[in-house]
């Protein structure tokens, strides 16, 4: 399955998120590996399995066997630190805020790539799981590195489009057979 093939799989409702895939997979703001990685990191986050094989078979080919595992490693401990930091945020009790995380988290420090790429790929699985304490971390480190706003906005337009085209097929998917015409 490749990106062309996800692209005929999404109904003519969906023809702006045909487009912006077509569009983010050679976003020039972005490296190949911080383009790919995201696109990776995102599938995972999407749990979408379709999606997920698709960019998978599109993007994992352009990593080095280390980047691919860090992007699956920003997906799994965002996973992890999204739901634990949002929950701090939200949390109405303000001693959840200072309560030590005590959670495993080592892969940050030590991503198996360049920092600001893994960093990248968590800001962008931070923006689909929706936590603000993340997205604003990442953000700090990846401004700190020298990365430019427009180079973050498109990992997250990536992780944007990435998301709405899993929750387009999933939608299609659960829609009774009277809603698609048969």
């Amino acid at each position: 399955m490749s990106i062309e093939t996800l692209k005929d799989l999404l109904p003519e409702y969906a023809r702006d998120l045909k487009l912006n895939l077509s569009s983010l997979a050679t976003e020039t703001l972005l490296s190949e590996q911080q383009r790919a990685g995201t696109f990776i990191a995102c599938a995972l986050a999407s749990r979408n399995k379709t999606t997920t094989n698709a960019l998978f078979s599109e993007f994992a080919p352009k990593l080095a066997p280390e980047a691919l595992t860090a992007a699956r490693a920003a997906a799994a401990i965002m996973g992890m630190n999204n739901i634990y930091y949002r929950f701090t945020h939200l949390a109405s009790a303000p001693d959840y805020k200072t309560l030590p995380a005590r959670l495993r988290m080592n892969v940050i420090g030590k991503p198996g790539v360049d920092k600001a790429d893994f960093e990248l790929w968590c800001l962008a699985v931070s923006a689909i799981n929706g936590c603000g304490v993340c997205i604003d971390s990442h953000e700090k480190v990846l401004r700190n590195a020298g990365m430019t706003a427009e180079q973050v906005q498109a990992a997250v337009r990536i992780a944007a489009t990435v998301h709405a085209v899993a929750a387009v097929l999933e939608g299609e998917d659960a829609e009774p057979s009277v809603a698609q015409g048969g």
